[in-house]
């Protein structure tokens, strides 16, 4: 139960993920208005989907193995804090999209996607719920004895792995079923026209959430 709160946070940014309009379901709205058809609003999104799944799992992935071979736990929580919070002051200085994104056409769309959020640290969010897991797996090695603790060092790396593609999996659904609803709603009833009356600032909401993000990871 005391996990709770930490998948509620990997649904929740997942959810706010498939809301920014970078993430692609403006591209999938796009999409479906070339073809004029709502089919092609939704096969876009399983391209969308598994590029962003890919740009968590090779953020998530390496830092589940170096916490768990790790003793210094601590020191590789506020490592990680520090550049996510430096990413997203970055973003917060610099918010003109990489110019490889021009280069990628249609036809690549998890190439596409896996490119934007990786540019946009989008799974560096997703650090500190991590850490969160972690911190709850090292205080249960350290309840048992010394033979129960080198268990469940050995134990530490695929289980770390396994949490860390869950959060994955779990956090690309979420940004999926949103990303979805979204598109076929601007798609269907709203229109893009809407979406000019009602525009905000997201890069700069997506980098003070960067620096909420590492902020955490510290405290």
């Amino acid at each position: 139960m005391t996990s709770a709160p930490l998948w509620a946070a990997v649904i929740g940014l997942g959810a706010f993920h498939g809301a920014n309009p970078s993430m692609g379901w403006l591209f999938a709205v796009s999409n479906g208005m070339m073809e004029r058809r709502t089919r092609a609003v939704f096969s876009a999104l399983p391209p969308i989907a598994l590029g962003h799944f890919f740009a968590m799992a090779v953020v998530l992935l390496p830092i589940a193995v170096v916490t768990a071979l790790s003793v210094h736990f601590n020191v590789v929580r506020l490592v990680a804090g520090a550049i996510v919070i430096a990413f997203g002051i970055y973003r917060l200085i610099v918010r003109r999209h990489p110019r490889a994104l021009t280069r990628i056409g249609s036809a690549h769309l998890t190439l596409w996607s896996f490119v934007m959020a990786t540019a946009h640290g989008a799974a560096l969010m997703l650090v500190p719920v991590y850490f969160g897991m972690a911190a709850m797996s090292a205080e249960a090695m350290n309840a048992g004895g010394a033979h129960a603790q080198a268990m469940a060092a050995i134990a530490n790396i695929g289980s770390g792995l396994a949490a860390a593609s869950a959060v994955a999996i779990v956090h690309t659904a979420a940004m999926l079923v949103v990303a979805g609803a979204i598109a076929w709603l601007f798609y269907r009833f709203l229109g893009l026209a809407l979406l000019t009356r009602i525009w905000f600032n997201v890069d700069l909401l997506w980098a003070i959430a960067l620096i909420a993000a590492g902020t955490i990871a510290i405290i």
